[in-house]
């Protein structure tokens, strides 16, 4: 499995994936247009030409970035694949100089795991919200805020 960039030709297959956890009520569905504009913020897994995962690093503040749009396709989890595209936006976020990266999710165990905290969401800049309003469970939200903080960053 490798982890890397996305690139252009990658955006069906990207939203794809996270339109499939997203009509579940998973993630947060998203328009084609929004994952070309914001390609340069999705990692992806690849198993060999098949596109196995995704997940974007979102730059929200100066020490301040958000995983989003995280999906592993059922072929891929139980097998590192989420491990490794977490991995990948840490390291991004690290080699940026951003010191906190958080998520919004329903698993947070998979986040606990890799060292994230959970955290009150309204410890998080309003900022973050502006998405919220897209979404269909707004302002019910059944999501919990995890951070990870990235030592070392300077």
């Amino acid at each position: 499995m490798n982890v890397g960039k996305a690139r252009m030709t990658d955006a069906v297959s990207i939203q794809q994936l996270v339109n499939y956890f997203g009509n579940r009520g998973d993630l947060l569905p998203r328009a084609l247009s929004e994952i070309y504009e914001n390609i340069r913020d999705y990692f992806v897994a690849r198993d060999g030409e098949r596109i196995a995962g995704c997940a974007a690093l979102h730059v929200s503040w100066a020490d301040l970035a958000e995983i989003r749009s995280m999906a592993v396709g059922e072929q891929g989890q139980h097998h590192g694949t989420g491990s490794l595209l977490i991995k990948a936006c840490i390291e991004e976020a690290r080699q940026l100089g951003i010191a906190r990266v958080f998520c919004l999710t329903r698993r947070p165990a998979f986040f606990e795991k890799h060292g994230f905290k959970l955290t009150d969401k309204m410890e998080l800049p309003h900022k973050i919200w502006a998405e919220c309003y897209h979404c269909p469970k707004f302002p019910n939200c059944d999501e919990v805020a995890l951070t990870y903080d990235i030592p070392n960053v300077a």
